[in-house]
């Protein structure tokens, strides 16, 4: 292989890496509830809420790769009603024009309720920027949903509503837990049970060990096979991608750590999971996507 196909397999293995990571986020956007009462917000409330990941990945031949990265956007409360509060998400004010004017989701208004999905407030305004930013980067809307690879590998998204996942990604759940709640994840198997790890002055650390669901982890993959046959000229369709991946033996755990203040309100959580992937030829795959999602009150 020369110089150049090896520096192309280069680029193609770490957007892939990528690829797995924003999925893998994204889904953990409404993973994650547990079964008791959200904090009351208050108009004006403004935090920063960060999220950043490492992962790596290792094979049984050796080679091996890591990924890592951080975002965050500030939250701020602009109403509140029966059955939930509005919200504004923006890029932080350090943001530059180059980051805003890649970035067309935000700032977005959303109505979060007690309980459920997010509900968007304005897509009228999320539509006229993703005209102009699909003008600016000289595409047209026969490009929406393709994925491409430039620095990075990346979907080209015009649809509104995606941003709900997006924020929800940002989403630390319910306040007021205790030991004993049943805790969910929309990549595990089954629900688990809360331990509290320890309490301080500050507050107190609750965890939980989940078994992964291995159809959700053959599905990831499966899509990101799709999407680099597509940026690679090698088309496959996602049903011969399933249909291959169901041949791998999956397994692992998401070991999940939440930090609360004195209040109860979940201020830090970190995720670790695990997955370990072995395929029909024996070739085994060791991942480890470590998250850490943290929510800081903005000072003014």
């Amino acid at each position: 292989m020369d110089k150049s196909n090896k520096l192309q397999m280069h680029f193609i293995s770490q957007g892939m890496l990528l690829i797995a990571t924003i999925a893998t986020l994204l889904l953990l956007a409404n993973a994650a509830r547990g079964e008791s009462v959200h904090a009351a917000a208050k108009v004006g409330e403004e935090s920063e809420i960060s999220m950043s990941y490492q992962t790596a990945d290792q094979t049984s031949d050796g080679s091996s790769g890591s990924s890592s990265g951080r975002d965050a956007v500030v939250e701020r409360v602009i109403g509140v009603r029966e059955g939930g509060s509005e919200l504004e998400f923006d890029l932080p004010k350090k943001a530059t024009a180059e980051e805003r004017a890649r970035n067309w989701q935000f700032p977005v208004r959303v109505f979060k309720p007690t309980s459920g999905s997010m509900e968007l407030l304005n897509r009228s305004e999320l539509e006229e920027r993703i005209e102009g930013w699909l003008k600016a980067a000289g595409w047209t809307r026969a490009a929406c949903g393709r994925w491409i690879f430039t620095w990075a590998a990346f979907r080209i998204e015009c649809e509104p509503e995606s941003v709900i996942e997006l924020v929800e990604s940002y989403d630390l759940g319910s306040a007021g837990m205790q030991a004993g709640d049943t805790y969910r994840d929309a990549k595990a198997r089954s629900p688990g049970v809360l331990t509290r790890k320890s309490t301080g002055p500050d507050g107190a650390t609750f965890a939980v060990v989940l078994e992964i669901d291995p159809d959700v982890f053959r599905r990831a993959r499966a899509e990101s096979d799709v999407a680099l046959g597509e940026m690679t000229q090698k088309p496959v369709t996602l049903d011969a991608a399933l249909r291959e991946r169901a041949q791998e033996e999956v397994s692992g755990t998401i070991s999940v750590t939440m930090d609360t203040d004195l209040a109860g309100n979940i201020w830090r959580r970190t995720k670790v999971t695990k997955v370990e992937t072995k395929g029909r030829n024996g070739r085994t795959e060791s991942q480890t996507v470590s998250e850490t999602v943290e929510r800081r009150p903005v000072q003014h």
